[in-house]
């Protein structure tokens, strides 16, 4: 085992060559393109046994990714933001042929406008296509979790594509030490990829398809796969702790950081997470029974987890780096939804959205959300969804839009 500097992308990267991966179709999109560089260099100098495909879509490369999983071979492939969505519609389609593969996302905010910076809209939008999700915020998280997420994908009671999601920027450029497992004990670890039933093989095509299903037949199948994405729990939690027994590193479904005698907690996904930690650190010097939450695995939605973790807490703040248009915060409705009924509840859950398009969030603003938190337990009521804005970011904008307003009276008074 070796350690060195990689960035995300690069330990990604790294997490498909350990993998022994087969087949990688592939297409560019920033901040992504470094893992799949990487890749083809090593194929290149025959530093990989594998073959990497240029497709000529996001839509073609998934596509690509689940048939060439279906004939039995191991693949891997990479995307981000608009690639994502351009390739939605397969998302669907190879969850439901029960295709096991690894798919790295490298999370982008959505246009439009525009933006190269981080969020996880893109993400969010393939929550419920059947791929299974593990979110990662550092390095050794994102090469560790790419070994597990192909155990999880081609063990025989999932069988589903795993996505790994890492913060564009934030993460993917970002160079930490990273520890490599050996090659051999890595190889060990993730044995071979035994297809099982699923396979196809020109020289002896079978059709293992229908056209068009009707209602009964349609829901069997689509419950199948979410019994199968329910089974993961379990799953990742064996593949997990054998993974720490070889590797050193437990990566729990759920990360809990000084939460055992917290009264108020905050829960995020994603490389922000790191910042939320030293401000726990910092809040706990100053007096405060504070803790985090970070789920790993967001599908399967680890619920009982999460209702175990935060019983009894007076307030929980929930971060999140989305938004559902007319709605808010998606993870804050899905913990909500979890935590609704059940005994011993949270007291207070507070919505907080920000890091939108790459928006940093502060130390200042982690102390100010746990305050309204407090604040809320306190006086019995809890505060509307909030986004995180300074009156700065706020004066900017006003400015953008009085100049916007010249030009346009400009252009009217010369038409």
């Amino acid at each position: 085992m070796s350690r060195t500097l990689f960035t995300g992308n690069g330990a990604a990267a790294w997490g498909a060559r350990l993998a022994q991966v087969d087949y990688i179709p592939a297409f560019p999109i920033t901040p992504q393109t470094e893992i799949i560089e990487s890749l083809a260099n090593w194929i290149d100098h025959d530093q990989m046994d594998s073959r990497l495909v240029t497709l000529e879509s996001e839509h073609s490369m998934i596509t690509a990714a689940g048939s060439a999983a279906a004939t039995g071979v191991r693949v891997f492939s990479a995307t981000s933001s608009q690639g994502l969505l351009y390739g939605m519609e397969m998302l669907y389609t190879v969850a439901g042929w029960r295709a096991p593969f690894v798919l790295v996302n490298v999370s982008r905010g959505l246009s439009a406008p525009i933006t190269l910076e981080s969020d996880h809209n893109d993400i969010m939008a393939a929550r419920d296509c059947g791929f299974l999700q593990i979110h990662c915020t550092t390095c050794q998280e994102v090469l560790d979790s790419t070994l597990i997420a192909y155990r999880l994908a081609e063990h025989p009671a999932v069988r589903l594509p795993v996505i790994v999601n890492l913060d564009g920027f934030y993460l993917s450029f970002t160079r930490e030490p990273v520890e490599i497992p050996d090659a051999e004990a890595a190889a060990n670890f993730i044995g071979s990829f035994d297809a099982e039933n699923v396979h196809f093989r020109a020289s002896t095509p079978t059709s293992q398809a229908v056209a068009v299903l009707g209602g009964t037949p349609y829901s069997y199948f689509r419950y199948e796969i979410h019994l199968a994405a329910q089974q993961g729990l379990q799953v990742y939690d064996e593949v997990a702790n054998e993974f720490a027994e070889q590797f050193g590193r437990l990566h729990d479904a759920v990360e809990a950081y000084r939460c055992d005698d917290a009264e108020y907690v905050f829960v995020m996904i994603g490389s922000f997470a790191s910042k939320a930690k030293a401000a726990v650190d910092q809040l706990r010097e100053a007096g405060w029974a504070i803790g985090l939450v970070r789920p790993r695995l967001l599908r399967p939605y680890p619920a009982e987890r999460l209702q175990k973790l935060l019983a009894g807490k007076k307030g929980v703040a929930v971060i999140d780096q989305n938004i559902s248009m007319g709605k808010g915060g998606v993870l804050h409705s899905e913990l909500a939804s979890a935590l609704y009924g059940k005994p011993d509840s949270p007291t207070v859950l507070t919505s907080f959205i920000g890091g939108l398009g790459g928006r940093d969030i502060n130390q200042e603003e982690l102390f100010e959300m746990a305050k309204v938190t407090k604040q809320a337990f306190e006086q019995g009521e809890t505060p509307e969804p909030r986004l995180l804005f300074s009156q700065d970011e706020l004066r900017e904008v006003h400015k953008l839009q009085a100049v916007a307003h010249v030009e346009r009276m400009e252009l009217e008074s010369k038409s």
